[in-house]
Parts: C-alpha cells; structure tokens; sequence
C-alpha cells in the first residue's frame, strides 16, 4: 500500500502541475492533500458548485481548505442548462462530467496547467460510472488509478495522514437521489439536501434521501436504524419532512446503500 501511495506521488511529480476536481469525497480529497504536498502552488483545486452538489460536502471542502492550505477555487457548474442531463437518463453523469471537465480543460489550458485530475480509484472501474467515458473523452487523468489505489487503501493512507475525511461515508451528487427517467429540477435537488440536513441534525451518519415524487424514501445504515425506529423520530421525520414540502415519508427495510438507483438498471437486463 504505501509503495502505490510512492507511486501515487511520483505520477504527481512527473506531472509538475494540475488542476484536481475536489468533491470532498473520500478520494479526491486524499488526492488533493497529495498532490498539495507533492506540487505546491502548483496543484489548483477546484470545487464545482450546483444546486446537485450537497451542503455538507462544501463545508468539508472549506474545512479542508483552511485546515491545510490548500490552493482552491469554487466554480459555478452549469449541468442544470442540459436538457439531456434535466430529463435523468441512466447516463446522466456522463452530461454533468463532460460539462464540469470541459471547463476544467479550458480553465487549465489558460492559466498553463498541464493535466485535469478526478478522484476516481481503481474500485471504479469495475462499477456503472458513465462519468468515466467523460474523462476518457476529454483526457482526464485518474492517477489513484494509475497507482493501484482502491477505497479501502485509499481511506487507511487518509487514516495515516490523519485527514478527517478518511472515514467519510461514500458521497455521491444529489441528483443520484431521484429515479432515472424523473426529471431533476432545482426544487427536488433542494428537498433532498434539506432532507439529508435534517438527517445529519438527528444524528444519523449513512443516509439518503430519495425523493419519488411525494414519497421521501429515507435510507439508513443498518447499523443505526434501530434508532431510528421509535414513535419520537417517527413523529419528527414526519413532521420536518413534511415541512420541506414531501407528502409522504418512507423507511427503507433494506437500508442505507450506494448505487441503489441503477438496481433498476440491473433489473431491465435481467428481463
């Protein structure tokens, strides 16, 4: 594990600049941190801003900023004006990808950085992740690729460096939280985010929202679900939901999990 983080770092070195695209996800933070050390002034983080892109992971990114010094700007991404990422097609992160890294690619090729990051790791390549073909297109270099990383890897060299998101939950867009085929609109993506907010306020640490029409449909770790299964949290979830303006609020038996939105996708190929 620490001969990739070496080879990690000599990748960084090689490249001599970059701009690194940072969520404030697991990975792409640990990438920035690195590429920080690694590069100085020369690695420009930048952090894409939409009304999909949750509040809690801004406040990481800011917290990450201040806490290591990091090099960084916030841009306006503007996924939102594609009708062919609106209408939430199965492939609708390959719009928003293509979208965010042309930018990025312009952005570089103006102020002489020589390559355009994401975070993806080695994990990835095996999972449904349309955005991937995006970054391909547009040469966008994944170097925890590159180096071998996976997650597991990649959060025990956070834990090691002592970064505060080397235990954060798997982070995804908020647009991911509404069924393929049902358009995403601002007012939705907000209902989430509050939705999530209010999660996190009554302590809960794997969650999601999804939001199907007048139904919250909440996600919980198994683990921490028994809490969450008494008349008190019942009559609160109830009555917060309903005050961001669903209708109807839904606990999953099955629990908190990622990529439970394209179990619908593996389902149509079956038949």
């Amino acid at each position: 594990m620490l001969q990739k983080e070496e080879r990690l770092r000599c990748i960084l070195r090689e490249m001599r600049s970059c701009i690194v695209a940072l969520s404030g996800g697991v990975d792409s933070s640990f990438l920035a941190f690195v590429a920080h050390q690694e590069l100085g002034a020369g690695a420009l983080m930048v952090t894409a801003e939409s009304p999909s892109y949750p509040s809690y992971q801004r406040r990481i990114v800011v917290d990450l900023v201040t806490r290591y010094g990091l090099r960084h700007e916030f841009i306006a991404s503007d996924e939102m004006s594609d009708t062919n990422y609106v209408e939430n097609p199965s492939n609708r992160c390959y719009f928003c990808k293509h979208e965010l890294y042309t930018k990025l690619q312009n952005m570089a090729m103006q102020r002489g950085f020589r390559y355009v990051l994401d975070g993806n790791n080695l994990d990835d390549t095996g999972d449904y992740r349309p955005g991937r073909q995006a970054g391909r297109e547009l040469q966008v270099r994944s170097p925890l690729i590159e180096a071998g990383l996976n997650k597991a890897e990649i959060r025990e060299l956070s834990h090691l460096q002592g970064l505060p998101t080397w235990d954060q939950p798997a982070s995804a867009c908020l647009s991911s939280r509404i069924p393929y085929g049902s358009p995403v609109t601002a007012e939705k993506l907000r209902m989430i985010d509050q939705g999530e907010e209010l999660m996190r306020a009554f302590g809960f640490s794997q969650t999601r929202v999804r939001h199907h029409g007048e139904i919250a449909r909440i996600e919980i770790a198994r683990e921490e679900m028994p809490k969450a299964l008494t008349l008190e949290i019942f009559e609160r979830l109830s009555r917060e939901f309903k005050r961001i303006g669903f209708r109807f609020v839904a606990i999953d038996v099955d629990g908190y999990r990622t990529g439970a939105l394209n179990e619908v996708l593996t389902q149509i190929k079956l038949a």
